[in-house]
């Protein structure tokens, strides 16, 4: 039996980092503005890190949208998978050419391109697509904010999130 009711435990799940940071928080103001010495100066330390995680854990919960979507998404050793229902693949980050966010389609849905394959559509809500987050941001150049703006704001046709520059020694 459990005295949390569902929604409220799906909304500390999906800001688990940001509870954390704050906790990291308040431990590094204790250390810092509590006490003297050495727990003194490692409390600065520690209030950094914790505005650190804090940042990231709100970059991170912003990118959560939800479970319950249409397939699958594992993302392992710098390959995004997708099994769904109709469609499914695999793509290579470091293949990738372009990420577009398409919120025209039911649900909306990410795209994810890369040369000489079909492109594969990944609803934002399929299970496991909050790891997407890490694989996204590892692209170069990417940017984050832009992203989750996008993401939240919904937009009427498909965005260009990121997109790989070309490469000069090709085009000689």
């Amino acid at each position: 039996m459990s005295f949390v009711r569902p929604e409220a435990r799906q909304a500390i799940w999906r800001w688990r980092e940001v509870l954390v940071a704050i906790g990291v928080l308040v431990l590094g103001a204790y250390w810092a503005f509590g006490t003297g010495a050495l727990l003194h100066w490692l409390g600065y330390m520690v209030l950094v890190l914790g505005a650190v995680l804090l940042i990231t854990g709100v970059q991170r919960g912003r990118f959560r949208s939800g479970r319950g979507g249409p397939g699958v998404v594992h993302v392992d050793e710098g390959a995004v998978a997708y099994f769904g229902p109709l469609s499914g693949g695999v793509v290579a980050l470091r293949e990738m050419t372009s990420l577009i966010l398409d919120p025209t389609g039911k649900p909306p849905h990410w795209v994810l391109s890369q040369p000489g394959q079909a492109d594969l559509h990944v609803p934002l809500n399929a299970e496991g697509a909050e790891a997407l987050f890490d694989a996204f941001a590892s692209l170069p150049g990417i940017r984050t904010e832009h992203m989750l703006k996008h993401m939240k704001q919904g937009a009427a046709f498909p965005v260009v999130i990121w997109q790989r520059a070309p490469n000069p020694a090709v085009l000689h």
